[in-house]
């Protein structure tokens, strides 16, 4: 098994062949990205794959965020193919367009179905984890899909900062807070939340336990942070001591670092690579590939 990695997602691919090195034997390829003689000065990708991949079962690892790194996704997975693998994996940790799963007018792209197509060209399956969309659009992706979860690896992260109890920002999430508590083992809750418009959220005051206690809060995607930071204020005002702040994916975009100060902490995983990245997912993805067979 070869480990190939996109240029959004190197750290986690080297995690991912550390972690699938015993049991697979996996090794990790290295990619040349923009290195063309004479280059590429209006911007288009460059990758070339520096070892060999013939015959080899290969795992693909590459958030398709921002957009330029859908092309290099596709690029990659075209070189795999013709290289001579025979079998290609992709890891698509975070994946960009997911949002929009369904047409809600006449006209429009259905993003995740337009990326999963494409994926499709040239990979066997995909992996992916918390996906923006209703999970139920990776059962109409034109080739094998699996949903990782990431919460297993959030769950010990705040295992390891001694939080009290484990809340969802609002009830939609609610999954999420359970199964992270689940490995935390401490109890779980969500606090009650309406959407004004895209940027604004209002959270209704909820008698919780949180006097004098150490608060995670958990999401798949932190982009503005405005409901983590509103749902924190909420929080301290009910007298919790620390509240830290956990997604699986860290967009951090707009006012988001602004946003945030309020918290003790924020953390977020590797599926996109940022200051606050303290998580490695590669376990998961790596049990994952392992089940593949």
């Amino acid at each position: 098994m070869k480990v190939v990695a996109g240029s959004a997602s190197v750290e986690l691919a080297r995690e991912l062949t550390r972690d699938l090195a015993a049991s697979a034997g996996a090794g990790f390829i290295e990619v040349a990205y923009e290195k063309h003689p004479g280059g590429f000065p209006d911007g288009e990708r460059y990758a070339r794959l520096l070892g060999p991949v013939s015959g080899e079962h290969v795992v693909l690892v590459q958030t398709t965020h921002p957009d330029p790194m859908i092309v290099e996704l596709f690029l990659l997975a075209d070189a795999i193919r013709d290289a001579g693998a025979r079998r290609l994996t992709a890891v698509v940790p975070y994946f960009g367009y997911g949002r929009q799963d369904k047409r809600f007018l006449d006209g429009e792209a259905v993003s995740a179905k337009t990326i999963a197509k494409h994926i499709a060209v040239d990979c066997d399956e995909l992996l992916t984890m918390a996906i923006p969309a209703n999970p139920e659009i990776l059962k109409t992706f034109p080739l094998p899909t699996r949903e990782v979860s990431g919460m297993p690896a959030i769950g010990r992260y705040l295992k390891s900062a001694k939080v009290d109890v484990i809340l969802a920002p609002d009830e939609g999430a609610l999954r999420l807070a359970k199964e992270a508590s689940s490995v935390a083992g401490v109890p779980f809750d969500f606090l009650v939340k309406e959407r004004i418009d895209s940027y604004t959220v209002k959270i209704e005051p909820k008698a919780l336990a949180v006097r004098g206690k150490s608060v995670g809060i958990v999401d798949d995607v932190i982009s503005t942070g405005g409901t983590i930071a509103t749902a924190a204020k909420e929080l301290k005002a009910q007298g919790a001591r620390r509240v830290i702040a956990a997604c699986v994916h860290g967009l951090f975009v707009d006012n988001a670092e602004k946003n945030l100060k309020g918290l003790d902490d924020v953390i977020a995983t590797d599926t996109i690579q940022s200051p606050h990245t303290k998580v490695s997912v590669a376990p998961e993805f790596a049990a994952a590939i392992r089940a593949l067979g």
